[in-house]
């Protein structure tokens, strides 16, 4: 199977220019689905950390790259919405977060908030022992405890023990950001649920600074103002 991805059938998401060359790194199995961007198109073309794949490698081999908390194992591995990417040694820490058009884009934050990750919950199960595991939207879960948490509500899972140190619940009045579609990158204050019969998805209507739009359900995230880049002074996830 070829390591390589053509950059015209690149997925919207990933933050890459379309026409310069042919081929660009493809991602290798993981989380985030199709829209998963290769840690290295992330290092080399947005922040020009690296210049050559190699160069990753030996980032890598070095622990100078942290996703998550974790050391990455491959240098295609996909990283997504609301990943945390840290190079400790040079103090930088990223949020990946939405920017216009629907592309993957990266907003500093301090350490303290590297901590931590916000994940959306797409549905609930009960395993095997009773307690209820929470799906979140880029593949991964977390078995709780208490069954305090709802579909479409937030959490913020802490990188190390995977303990949930904030709950956003969905609901009129939230604070909401649109990952995906023609208002990707649109943070505002969730209006209204328009629930749909049947199977079909149901719509909101989310107030913003320049007016309301609307959009699917599927497509919002419930965050708090630290996750927008304007507050990061005093962040407590």
């Amino acid at each position: 199977m070829t390591n390589h991805q053509k950059r015209l059938s690149a997925p919207d998401s990933w933050p890459v220019e379309r026409k310069t060359e042919t081929f660009t790194v493809k991602a290798t199995g993981g989380p985030h689905g199709d829209d998963g961007v290769p840690l290295v198109i992330v290092l080399r073309d947005v922040l020009g950390v690296v210049d050559t794949t190699k160069e990753a490698k030996y980032a890598l081999n070095n622990d100078s790259v942290l996703v998550n908390g974790d050391v990455p194992s491959d240098v295609r591995e996909p990283i997504g919405m609301f990943d945390i990417l840290a190079l400790p040694a040079r103090e930088d820490y990223f949020r990946v977060f939405p920017d216009e058009g629907g592309r993957l884009g990266l907003t500093e934050i301090d350490a303290d908030a590297a901590s931590s990750k916000l994940s959306k919950i797409e549905d609930k199960t009960v395993v095997s022992d009773g307690r209820v595991q929470l799906n979140f939207h880029d593949g991964s879960n977390l078995v709780v405890e208490d069954d305090d948490y709802d579909t479409n509500d937030s959490v913020v899972v802490a990188n190390e023990g995977e303990e949930v140190v904030a709950h956003f619940e969905y609901e009129v009045g939230a604070l909401v950001t649109a990952i995906d579609g023609e208002h990707a990158g649109d943070v505002g204050t969730l209006d209204s649920i328009e629930v749909t019969p049947g199977s079909a998805r149901n719509n909101v209507h989310v107030e913003s600074d320049d007016g309301t739009f609307e959009t699917i359900e599927d497509y919002v995230v419930v965050i708090d103002e630290n996750f927008t880049g304007d507050s990061e002074e005093g962040e407590d996830e």
